[in-house]
């Protein structure tokens, strides 16, 4: 008699456990008021991460753009600038200390007086998207030698950073 009571308790507590676990579902297997709102709020949850990713996105963009147009600005104020892109070297672009991204800067200064040079260094990811941009000044590179200086990314660049000379003047 006893091992009756036990398995007639045994599957009461087995059919309650199947209500409770099917109270809100509704018969035409839609969810239930809970698992809806949960549902809405992961949506809402994802929604509001790819707001705030895509205006990240577009700050960094005008970022870029802002200190493009910085660059440029800075390049136009040289008076009496030569183009001199293929009197000027990089070297291979490395993280410092804080995370930023320098390369060395060589120019090479072919004419036969003491020139300064203006350097613009574009970062690019390793797809090609500009990431960064800066004006690098050599300064004082005597006739016939070359001098070096160090470009530094405005920020922190993450993953492999390519580099190249945008524009580079010699005044």
């Amino acid at each position: 008699m006893a091992r009756y009571r036990a398995r007639w308790a045994t599957g009461a507590v087995l059919t309650a456990v199947l209500a409770t676990a099917l109270t809100g579902c509704s018969d035409d297997s839609t969810p239930s008021a809970p698992a809806s709102k949960a549902a809405s709020a992961l949506e809402s949850a994802g929604a509001e991460a790819t707001a705030a990713m895509s205006s990240i996105a577009a700050q960094a963009s005008e970022a870029i753009a802002s200190a493009t147009a910085a660059a440029g600005r800075k390049l136009d104020e040289v008076k009496n600038g030569i183009d001199a892109k293929d009197d000027v070297r990089l070297g291979t672009p490395a993280t410092a200390a804080d995370g930023r991204t320098t390369v060395e800067v060589t120019a090479k200064n072919t004419a036969d007086s003491a020139k300064s040079f203006a350097v613009q260094v574009v970062f690019k990811d390793s797809g090609g998207k500009l990431i960064d941009t800066v004006v690098v000044t050599v300064s004082d590179v005597a006739a016939g030698t070359s001098r070096t200086a160090t470009a530094r990314s405005t920020h922190k660049l993450s993953g492999e950073v390519k580099t190249e000379v945008r524009r580079a003047l010699r005044y």
